[in-house]
């Protein structure tokens, strides 16, 4: 029990004191001593030393890994002596087939896609990963996460690692690997925090992912995950943002695609539980929300088991990231409270003044929706069929026709889930926040992760495919202008001459899509703005106003338009357009919806949102303003409190001008600041073929991918450039080590950084004006001479003050000796005179016996 390398589960030392053990050892030290000694002398002579860091690891998969293996050139692409696109692809596709699925450009890492499990992301690959020399081992994605981790640490500045591809490259399980890679660097005592770290992605995975036409686990919404560090590297907490949920699909799906992931977990789970009648849930056929053209939903959630152990896993994970059984049973009513919203029906009736009103004909689902949701079936139905209008001060109650009611229904359920996504994320936030009394944050460094859903291109692309495609523009622009524009502009500042690489330059098309005001974001939302405006009026006005090659409308389709992307072209539906990006919620629901007995629905809906369309963290205050109620609610039976909401601080102006486009264009940017202020390690997924088939190269789709994602040009200014540029201050600062002694503070000079250079014996290394210029590998090889430095220093000061102790304990065993002698002088003294004293007084005693 004492070798338990866990100390949180290692015993105290009061408690192995009273072992039965321990305290039979007493007075038998020196025999146990003995037998140990023999021990130990019969294990040498059998040999049995322990190898660990040069074993070599035996897996299933031809992926050799071996402590003495060298590094081979085929690993970086950079290596190449002939560069073209034939030779890349060549490369590639010899290393897909050994299962060699990762390759580097210089310090980017290439990953295919192996649709299938592959044993290399064990603890012991992660131990081999860890603070080592990159060329030590094969390209993988824990040498990224390292790299990454050990930047940090040392140079003590933040991090990013972006993840891109197109959809099905295998970003989202990229991104698992990363954060299980840092969770392992970052080994806090806090063994807890490290479960829940591990436990959000698969957590917020279900409730954001879904089956698309081209990825069973596709991610619909953006993914940024900042994990947080003391600034000696041990991860104290984490948060997550997230932007632009494709809350649309929670009300209709593409045919061959699913809902979220959840609802069809949480109906496994209630059905296995027999739980489906306490949630008003169907056993036979599956609500209109999840049902599909197939006809197998439910035969799907009964037999298939990965669904029952999912719900399982979601159980698991809600209870390690530490919600209350209280908040998942809320969250669980919400749920299936949608499931039911979306069965409710309406039916037009024709009364003698109005034709065009509608009621709920069949009151079971509105029943259950209402039950559920824990507000009144009356209040619902009102809020559903009729709408207030404010005109001159008077309140007019307008009724909806079957169309618009039917709108109102899926603009609620859309609202509920968006909120209830977000309100989880807030609570994951707060539940993984660093703990105050270990570490002042502000002291801590990030590491952030981003994985944003990939581009997208299907038969038929609507508003979400738009938002997606031009997210991923701004993330390829971001990555052009770090890897070549940046790069190339200080060569020209600082008089370098470095050979100019062409680089395909998407600013035209991001300014297209961005810029104000006739940019297409702005133009949509101007559009959006006219009641009368159609989808068809949207497109002419593109057409009268984007006048570009990016940008074309194919004859014969009206609703229709088209846009060159830099992974190619794409034709849009433009149909929905204007609604989508309304996306309005009527207010009488949203009172309605407050009423709610249940906390957190009440919660989600006084809360006000962000400028990125997400829920404030602020709580609201409640306060008693009926005034505010339709008519319908105030003069009835129920007197209800409603909210007036303080403003938060990122709260928008105006809410009710607030569009899907106004929310993307700030989630954007909210995107780009988090991933400026770090130092990127860029990672570019690719997917080999598209029918998901392992060991399948296809040539036709890797290079399309290699093409738009700029490989080759990247391989070329990675092959001639100077990734690194650290001003002479700051690298005589950071390394000064390697070339002076300890106590010297030398200048930040040119000289300097020469001798330094000099000393390190490193080669093809460029001085600028103020600044030198380095190679991405030149880096790896300083840390690496700065830590054997370092190392030698600690050796140095180990021996120091184990000299300094020995020479302590000397003075110390000599002033105890002395002391001894001392104290055994004045014993002795004292014995004698007592001696003395008593033979004295018994000479005494006999003397007057005698004489008596």
């Amino acid at each position: 029990r004492c070798l338990i390398k866990d100390f949180e589960k290692r015993p105290s030392v009061t408690h192995l004191l009273e072992h039965p053990f321990i305290k039979q050892v007493h007075g038998k030290d020196m025999s146990l001593r003995k037998q140990l000694a023999e021990l130990i002398q019969e294990q040498q002579q059998l040999g049995s030393t322990a190898r660990t860091r040069h074993e070599r690891i035996h897996t299933r998969r031809p992926y050799h890994v071996d402590g003495a293996d060298k590094y081979c050139l085929d690993d970086d692409l950079v290596n190449l002596e002939v560069l073209d696109e034939d030779t890349i692809i060549h490369q590639l596709q010899k290393r897909y087939a050994d299962l060699q699925i990762y390759t580097y450009v210089g310090d980017i890492l290439i990953a295919l896609n192996p649709f299938q499990n592959l044993s290399i992301y064990s603890p012991q690959f992660s131990k081999l990963y860890h603070g080592v020399k990159r060329s030590s081992n094969p390209p993988h994605i824990f040498a990224s996460a390292d790299a990454a981790y050990q930047s940090m640490v040392t140079f003590s500045k933040d991090q990013c690692i972006i993840i891109s591809g197109e959809s099905g490259a295998g970003k989202t399980e990229s991104a698992h690997l990363i954060v299980q890679h840092l969770t392992f660097l970052g080994k806090a005592n806090n063994r807890a925090l490290r479960e829940k770290i591990l436990q959000v992605n698969p957590l917020v995975e279900a409730f954001g992912n879904a089956c698309t036409a081209i990825n069973d686990n596709s991610s619909r919404f953006g993914k940024y995950l900042e994990m947080m560090f003391t600034p000696t590297g041990a991860v104290m907490g984490a948060k997550i943002s997230e932007y632009l949920l494709e809350k649309s699909r929670v009300i209709k799906q593409a045919v061959g695609e699913k809902n979220f992931h959840i609802f069809y977990y949480i109906y496994a789970g209630l059905y296995h539980q027999k739980k489906l009648s306490e949630y008003r849930l169907p056993d036979k056929k599956p609500p209109r929300y999840i049902d599909n053209e197939t006809g197998r939903v439910m035969h799907d959630i009964v037999t298939k088991d990965s669904y029952g152990r999912q719900f399982e896993a979601i159980q698991h994970c809600f209870r390690i990231i530490g919600f209350t059984d209280e908040e998942v049973y809320s969250v669980y009513r919400i749920l299936t409270g949608i499931l039911n919203t979306g069965n409710i029906e309406f039916a037009a009736i024709s009364s003698q003044h109005q034709t065009d009103k509608s009621e709920v004909p069949n009151p079971e689902a509105l029943d259950n929706a209402a039950a559920l949701l824990s507000i009144g079936s009356e209040e619902l139905q009102e809020a559903l069929t009729s709408h207030c209008v404010v005109t001159r001060g008077e309140t007019i109650i307008r009724t909806n026709t079957v169309d618009k009611a039917a709108d109102v229904r899926d603009a609620m359920s859309k609202a509920l889930y968006g909120r209830l996504f977000s309100w989880i994320v807030n609570r994951i936030n707060t539940l993984l926040q660093p703990d105050k009394n270990i570490c002042n944050s502000e002291n801590g460094m990030n590491v952030g992760i981003l994985d944003i859903f990939g581009f997208e291109n299907f038969a038929r692309n609507s508003f979400e495919q738009l938002c997606i495609n031009i997210a991923n523009e701004q993330i390829q622009f971001y990555f052009n202008q770090h890897i070549f524009a940046l790069e190339q502009m200080e060569y020209q500042s600082e008089g370098i001459d470095a050979t100019t690489v062409e680089y395909e330059d998407n600013r035209p098309l991001l300014d297209m899509f961005l810029q104000k005001p006739m940019g297409l974001l702005s133009l949509l939302d101007e559009e959006s703005r006219f009641p009368q405006a159609t989808d068809l009026t949207l497109v002419d006005k593109f057409e009268g106003n984007l006048r570009c090659k990016y940008f074309w409308r194919p004859k014969g389709v009206e609703l229709s338009f088209g846009i060159q992307h830099y992974a190619g072209k794409v034709l849009y539906d433009a149909s929905a357009f204007l609604e989508k990006n309304r996306d309005t919620l009527p207010a009488d629901v949203v009172v309605v919806l407050r009423t709610s007995e249940n906390k957190l629905l009440q919660q989600l809906f006084s809360s006000p949102l962000t400028k990125t369309g997400n829920l404030a963290q602020a709580r609201a205050r409640v306060t008693a303003a009926s005034r505010s109620l339709p008519p319908q609610l105030s003069a009835g039976r129920i007197k209800v409190d409603t909210m007036e909401v303080m403003r938060h601080p990122e709260e928008t102006t105006n809410m009710k001008r607030q569009t899907m486009a106004s929310y993307f264009r700030y989630s954007l940017m909210d995107l780009l600041s988090k991933m400026v202020v770090g130092q990127p390690h860029f990672i570019r997924c690719i997917k080999p073929n598209d029918d998901r088939e392992a060991l399948t190269f296809s040539h036709e789709r890797v290079l399309l991918q290699l093409r738009y994602t700029g490989i080759l040009e990247t391989v070329k200014i990675r092959q001639k450039g100077y990734s690194h540029r650290i001003l002479f201050e700051e690298f005589v600062k950071r390394y000064y080590y390697l070339a002076f002694k300890a106590h010297e503070t030398p200048l930040g000079s040119r000289e300097n950084c020469l001798a330094i250079l000099e000393k390190s014996k490193l080669d093809n290394w460029i001085l600028g004006k103020t600044k030198v210029f380095l190679k991405y590998y030149h880096i790896e090889q300083l840390n690496l001479f700065l830590r054997e430095v370092i190392g030698r220093v600690v050796v140095m000061q180990a021996y120091i003050k184990g000299w300094l102790g020995a020479r302590r304990y000397k003075k110390v065993k000599e002033k105890r000796e002395n002391s001894a002698v001392t104290i055994q002088a004045a014993w002795r003294g004292y014995e004698a005179r007592r001696k003395y004293k008593e033979i004295r007084n018994r000479r005494t005693d006999a003397a007057i016996h005698i004489q008596a």
